[in-house]
């Protein structure tokens, strides 16, 4: 039987599930028990199996008849098999089609369409011998138009329609060159049917490319890890400990939604997912104390969604920005941390004055928010030093006896496990409160701490390997799954035995059925992920080989007029729009290929130096908002069905409780301190320069939230409101008003290249402006190099840069950059074999000028006068 919904609830806790099942992972729930245990099996074998590539086939291949270490060309098919068989067996064809069997016609279109990935596979060599060489076979096509074809409406099952037209109408491009819907800019003559199927399919290049590479290498084994740490009962803990420390604050519930959200976040790896499993708790407290419906739906949904940009697990578009900008994980981490961090305490600032606008009552004995904050600030202090003491250790050790470090840390780290679960055996299992009971009663901080540390343990581990051993994001996940797998099996049997409990054998079981169910829940929760990637890089592929990638940063910069601003809005409305269709991932990949290199060329041409990893990180921002966009944001669907609430105006609300992930992106292009790029975390100097700008811009963002939400101490007025916004602004981006005043840098000509770069000291910034025919089209098109002198005698640093200059009397020609220089890349749009020369126009030195801070005075002082008129109105306290 159906559970009847219960205070004003949409749907069922059954009908709920199911939505989640139909987004995430698969709406049919086959009756037959054979049928259930076929796809059962294979999502657990391809969990095993991308376990065994991360690092066992290193360890083990060679010991085993038969096996071998496999790479990528032959890893990335088979993570396609596994994900395109399973795509048409979990997700029915329409909305009517049935649920609880598997038609005929699936069956077949599973068969062939995992064939078709592991043909790839099987004929690696043959392909490599053919296809990848430009000469496919017949044989080969085919296989290739089908593949192409299943994957395309696997795409359309798993995620919508969206997808699957997008890439068909790149699919039409790429044939047909011109039309009438085409603009001249990106026309070309076509290419030949095979030459397409040849790179889409058979080759590196487009399915098989860089997306689903990241898929199979990376994200796979994150979505593992997250769907076994829930499994074993981390969501729940995390839910319980934002309650405990949150509870009891005004709007509490709220701020522990915010929390408890942004935790099982990190380990969940679907908005919707987390929607319902922490919503169905959090979201009846939130209205039990006063929220409406859609504005409790609207907490849950903004917290939800932005779990993905926490690291250190981010959403599966953090690991493509690694492949997709060539730095590593860790920078992608340090990148990201601050706006992170600060918009998720924005989002709980906003739950707080929400509280306050509307007299929303604390649930039992109120707190202190500054309090808490406190506290908080302290433990994350303490835990610092306490990770930083056992650093220092573990390299004391390894120094002192190399060949015994690794056993030893291995026995420390088990005794530290096994000393967690002493302390969670004293205690009752939690279970997750009815939030529908008439006396609520919030679990206690000492009571629910102590039962989940060993949870902590391989969140530990996953950043240990990730941040100190400095290892790949892979086998950083491989161990801390490694770690999970361990958890799951004995954290039952050891707590039985420590309460002294009997039948372990039911314990033991206990334990081997959730690390099952874990494994399988992880790769049914990857076919999305899989498929969408697959999917993605037919879009790629037709950037790369068409003239669309090189020609739309024209029509671009000819939309926007040349203005860097309004282009970056061109861009996020283009990201909104395709978020109405497409999930986070798929869309960050359609819109970073296009685009993300286009604002960094067109901020050159500006003079503004914007990092790749910011343009990359604002099209991640805006792509962020695909789950909460209406009309067809499905997090805020969800949510609607928790709370009962209208999805369009829960969806509405979240999205301006949502102002503040979008105006981070704008802020960071224009201040690129704000996601630490040039900020050298390795020195004394660098991390104090990160506390810094933390404070600042977590104060600014405060600002930027009251201003939005038109209270601050008291209900704001109008130019109260704007003061704020002007306040905010000042802190985040304060040169915006120097430069007005002084120019940031000093023009002279190129001419003097050479001796401004000898006589500069190092770590000075030089900017050079180069103009010259473009490659393509022959126009005048310009940019800006960014030089950072370095240490090399200045003799020779000329030479060090790679650029190879041709100097007159009234001019300096510029002929190709040394190949293999990053110069090499920015210039590549140059054609410096034209009549007419690319000439170093100016170079740049850094002025003399006032610290950008002086302007925090005035706007400290405006923020003053706003303070002294709202004290006069203010009813209640401000935390």
């Amino acid at each position: 039987m159906t559970q009847a919904p219960e205070n004003g609830r949409r749907f069922s806790d059954e009908e709920l599930q199911d939505l989640v099942a139909s987004t995430d992972s698969g709406g049919r729930e086959p009756v037959n028990r054979k049928v259930a245990l076929l796809i059962a099996s294979v999502a657990f074998l391809w969990s095993m199996f991308q376990v065994w590539i991360a690092d066992l086939q290193f360890q083990f291949a060679q010991y085993i008849p038969g096996a071998r270490v496999i790479g990528s060309d032959q890893t990335r098919p088979m993570h396609l098999a596994f994900a395109l068989f399973l795509a048409f067996l979990a997700y029915p064809a329409f909305k009517k089609s049935p649920r609880k069997h598997i038609p005929i016609f699936d069956w077949i279109l599973a068969i062939v369409a995992g064939g078709c990935a592991f043909y790839v596979l099987w004929f690696s060599r043959e392909i490599s011998d053919t296809a990848r060489a430009g000469l496919p076979t017949q044989g080969q096509i085919w296989v290739g138009v089908v593949g192409l074809v299943l994957m395309l409406e696997a795409s359309r099952r798993a995620l919508g329609p969206a997808l699957t037209i997008v890439g068909s109408i790149f699919l039409a491009y790429s044939y047909f060159g011109t039309g009438w819907l085409i603009p001249d800019l990106i026309a070309h003559e076509g290419r030949s049917f095979d030459a397409i199927i040849n790179t889409q399919w058979l080759s590196t290049e487009g399915v098989f490319g860089i997306p689903l590479g990241v898929s199979t290498a990376f994200v796979f084994l994150f979505v593992l890890f997250g769907a076994l740490l829930d499994k074993a009962g981390a969501g729940n803990y995390f839910i319980q400990l934002a309650f405990a420390g949150l509870g009891h604050l005004r709007g509490g519930p709220a701020k522990a939604a915010v929390v408890g959200s942004g935790a099982t976040g990190l380990i969940s790896g679907s908005s919707i997912a987390n929607v319902v499993t922490t919503g169905t708790f959090t979201i009846p407290l939130m209205k039990r104390v006063g929220f409406t419906s859609e504005k409790a739906g609207a907490v849950e949904v903004s917290s939800s969604v932005n779990g993905q940009i926490m690291p250190p697990v981010m959403g599966a578009a953090a690991f493509l920005m690694v492949e997709f900008v060539g730095i590593s994980y860790l920078e992608v981490i340090k990148h990201a941390f601050i706006p992170a961090i600060i918009s998720y305490i924005a989002l709980i600032y906003i739950v707080h004055l929400e509280a306050l606008r509307n007299g929303i009552p604390a649930l039992g004995q109120g707190g202190s928010l500054l309090a808490m904050l406190g506290k908080v600030a302290i433990g994350f202090v303490g835990a610092g030093a306490v990770f930083y003491g056992v650093i220092l250790g573990v390299n004391g050790l390894r120094a002192a006896a190399p060949a015994l470090s690794a056993p030893i840390i291995l026995a420390a780290l088990a005794a530290l496990y096994f000393a967690c679960l002493w302390v969670a055996s004293r205690r009752d299992d939690l279970e997750m409160d009815d939030p529908n009971s008439e006396v609520v009663k919030l679990p206690k901080m000492n009571e629910v701490f102590p039962t989940g540390l060993h949870y902590l343990l391989p969140i530990v581990v996953l950043v240990w390997f990730l941040m100190v051993e400095r290892q790949s994001p892979s086998k950083s996940a491989y161990f801390a799954v490694l770690m999970m797998v361990f958890i799951m099996l004995t954290q039952r049997p050891i707590k039985a035995l420590l309460r002294g409990e009997g039948d372990m054998m039911r314990h033991i079981r206990a334990g081997v059925t959730d690390l099952i169910d874990g494994m399988v829940t992880g790769a049914r929760n990857m076919i999305g992920i899989a498929v969408a990637t697959g999917a993605a890089g037919i879009i790629v592929a037709t950037v790369t080989r068409t003239p669309i990638g090189t020609e739309l940063a024209g029509l671009v910069e000819l939309l926007s007029m040349g203005n860097l601003f309004l282009m970056l809005v061109l861009v996020g409305f283009f990201s909104l729009v395709l978020g109405l269709g497409l999930p986070t991932t798929a869309n960050y990949i359609v819109v970073s290929s296009l685009m993300a290199s286009v604002v960094v060329t067109l901020g050159a041409s500006e003079g503004l130096i914007v990092p790749l990893i910011a343009a990359h990180l604002f099209v991640f921002y805006f792509g962020l908002m695909a789950d909460v966009t209406p009309p067809v944001g499905l997090a805020s669907f969800a949510a609607a069905a928790v709370s009962g609430g209208d999805p369009i105006k829960t969806g509405f609300t979240a999205f301006f409780y949502s102002l503040r992930t979008l105006a981070l992106p704008f802020l960071f292009i224009y201040n690129p301190t704000l996601i630490l790029y040039g900020v050298d975390l390795g020195t004394t100097a660098g991390i104090l320069q990160a506390v810094f700008i933390f404070v600042i811009a977590t104060f600014a963002m405060l600002l930027f939230a009251a201003a939005t939400q038109g209270y601050f101490l008291a209900r704001s007025r109008l130019w109260e409101s704007a003061a704020l916004l002007l306040v905010a602004f000042t802190l985040f981006v304060p040169n915006f008003w120097l430069d007005r005043i002084q120019p940031p840098f000093e023009d002279r000509p190129g001419t003097q290249f050479e001796d401004v770069l000898e006589n500069a000291q190092p770590g000075e910034e030089l900017r050079l402006f180069i103009e010259g025919p473009d490659f393509n089209t022959g126009e005048l098109r310009s940019t800006t190099l960014r030089v950072i002198v370095d240490d090399t005698p200045p003799a020779q640093r000329l030479t060090s840069t790679g650029l190879f200059l041709m100097p007159s009397e009234d001019a300096v020609a510029m002929d190709e950059p040394m190949f293999g220089t990053p110069y090499q890349d920015r210039l590549g749009d140059f054609d410096f074999y034209a009549e007419r020369q690319v000439q170093l126009v100016t170079v740049s030195v850094e002025a003399d000028r006032l610290p950008q801070q002086i302007f925090f005075i005035p706007a400290l002082l405006l923020l003053g006068l706003v303070i002294l008129l709202q004290r006069r109105r203010q009813t209640q306290p401000a935390f």
